[in-house]
């Protein structure tokens, strides 16, 4: 598996504005000295060494996710956000082609459909886009925002041949097993987990963690036990969560808890505040490695989902 993060945030985007990119210039310029400039060779060690929150951003898209398998040609995405647009101009530049998409859904809250309508692979007649979620009316959910006064045009101006698939079972596709789950948040959201035989991986946004959660039945056991690679919104800080009572979002700390009790290898926090900038959301992370290290949790890896971060199981 060949995990690839194309949109990173929740609610809605959040690029960089001028005030964040001034505020990355002063805190490099502060940081430099006169040696760092003087060759190319010093230049390049000087930009490597410096902060993430500096050197780089997080990005700004709502959530978008691609897992490409052992065929390159095989393609599985999780949610349209604003991320998708991108995936679709990258992915439509490969040789060979893909002409096969397979697009799964974890809710229609906005953030996580926005995109779709500019996923450029849809308006391919060479291609095939095939829908899935374990909701009712998919085709209608989804062409409701392509219609006026919404959008100026049609779901049905999308060349590709499109097939919508409600889910009503786990189901095979591309050699994987994929199943599903309902998790805790308004108006519902489904996590969704890929086992190919060797590996596991977990696409779980948009949920408000609870007891519930950590129960050691044999639903949550066989779904969440011993996974390779899980993605889980960590959008708040715990005091914000607690305010946010109800709001269907996990803490940071929450979300490593729940990778500590269910043995969980690589927790990649996900669907970030939009009000948080470079800064803070490394300083989340920065606090949920010193929280799995004050626990005294094993074997945990914890990441920030940033866009254009890729994640290889092999």
């Amino acid at each position: 598996m060949h995990i690839r993060f194309w949109g990173v945030r929740g609610s809605l985007p959040a690029p960089l504005v001028s005030s964040h990119i001034k505020s990355k210039i002063a805190g490099i310029l502060e940081q430099m000295s006169p040696a760092d400039i003087e060759t190319p060779e010093a230049r390049e060690r000087f930009l490597a060494a410096l902060p993430p929150w500096l050197g780089g951003t997080v990005g700004g898209n709502t959530s978008c996710i691609s897992l490409t398998l052992d065929d390159p040609g095989q393609v599985i995405v999780f949610d349209a956000g604003s991320g998708i647009r991108e995936l679709g101009i990258v992915l439509a530049q490969q040789e060979p082609k893909i002409l096969h998409y397979a697009l799964f859904f974890s809710h229609f809250h906005w953030d996580h459909i926005m995109g779709l309508p500019f996923f450029n692979p849809a308006y391919d007649s060479t291609v095939q886009v095939d829908f899935y979620s374990p909701v009712q009316d998919l085709k209608t959910i989804l062409g409701q925002q392509m219609r006026c006064p919404y959008f100026p045009t049609s779901m049905d101006m999308m060349g590709a041949k499109k097939t919508f698939h409600c889910l009503s079972r786990e189901l095979s596709l591309y050699n994987v097993h994929i199943s599903y789950k309902l998790m805790n948040h308004p108006g519902a959201s489904y996590s969704y987990r890929v086992d190919d035989g060797k590996h596991r991986f977990i696409y779980a946004t948009d949920v408000a963690l609870s007891a519930e959660d950590f129960t050691g039945n044999e639903e949550n056991t066989a779904f969440f036990e011993h996974c390779d690679v899980a993605v889980i919104d960590a959008q708040y800080t715990l005091k914000e969560a607690i305010e946010k009572y109800n709001w269907g979002h996990s803490a940071f700390s929450m979300a490593v808890d729940f990778a500590a009790h269910w043995k969980i290898k690589h927790l990649v926090l996900f669907h970030h505040e939009p009000t948080y900038d470079d800064r803070k959301l490394y300083s989340i992370l920065q606090s949920a490695q010193w929280y799995i290290e004050r626990m005294g949790f094993k074997g945990i890896k914890v990441s920030l989902a940033t866009e254009g971060l890729e994640i290889n199981l092999a």
